[in-house]
C-alpha cells in the first residue's frame, strides 16, 4: 500500500509516495536522490545512516518514511554553519563546524561513515548542551558549556557509530575540537 508523506529535508519541502513499509533511509535515498545517509549494515547496529529527526538522532533503516509526516529531517549535508570562522576571506563557506573539524582532525579515512558520525555527533552535543545524561554522565550542567565532555563521555555518546577504517582517535578529536568551542 503507498501513502503520501510530507517531509522537510535540508530546509526543501518534498511530498513524496511511498510504499508504507519503506524505511525513511530508503525514502531518503531512493525517492528523493538524497544519498549522505549510507546504508551500512540495514540492522541498525553500524550508525551510518544517521540523521537528525526534529533535532534528535535517528537510525534511519529502522524508521518508516511515513511516520515522519511533517518532520524536519537534516542529513550531513543539510548541517549548516552559523558564521565563517574569523579570519577566513570565504564568507560563502557555510560549513558546520563539525565538518570543518572532521576536515582539520582528518576524522575519516574511506569517509563512508562520516555523514552518519557528523549527524550523529551534532545530535550528541545538543543532547549534551540539554544536559541529557548517557550511561557514563556523572554530573552534566545544561546551563555550562559543553567543555564537560570527557573522552569518555563522548566515546559512550557515539557508541552507536562504527567506523570500519577505525578513524575514532580522530573522530573523538574533532568532537572535541568542537565541544571545546
Amino acid at each position: 500500500m503507498e501513502s503520501r508523506v510530507s517531509l522537510s529535508v535540508n530546509g526543501v519541502h518534498h511530498d513524496v509516495r511511498v510504499d508504507t513499509r519503506t524505511t525513511l533511509l530508503d525514502g531518503l535515498r531512493d525517492r528523493l536522490g538524497i544519498y549522505s545517509p549510507k546504508k551500512g549494515c540495514d540492522h541498525g547496529q553500524c550508525g551510518s545512516c544517521t540523521v537528525l529527526v526534529d533535532g534528535r538522532r535517528v537510525i534511519s533503516c529502522l524508521s518508516f518514511a511515513v511516520s515522519y509526516e511533517g518532520a524536519e529531517i537534516v542529513t550531513a549535508e543539510g548541517l549548516r554553519g552559523d558564521e565563517a570562522p574569523s579570519g577566513d576571506d570565504d564568507a560563502g563557506d557555510d560549513l558546520h563546524a563539525l565538518h570543518r573539524a572532521f576536515i582539520e582532525q582528518d576524522a575519516f579515512q574511506c569517509g563512508y561513515c562520516t555523514p552518519g558520525q557528523v549527524c550523529s555527533a551534532a545530535g550528541m552535543l545538543d543532547e549534551a548542551q540539554r544536559g541529557d545524561p548517557s550511561h557514563v554522565t556523572e554530573e552534566l550542567d545544561p546551563e555550562a558549556d559543553i567543555d564537560p565532555l570527557s573522552d569518555e563521555e563522548i566515546r559512550e555518546r557515539m557508541s552507536g557509530n562504527l567506523c570500519r577504517c577505525a578513524a575514532y582517535p580522530n573522530i573523538l578529536a574533532a568532537i572535541r575540537q568542537v565541544a571545546g568551542r
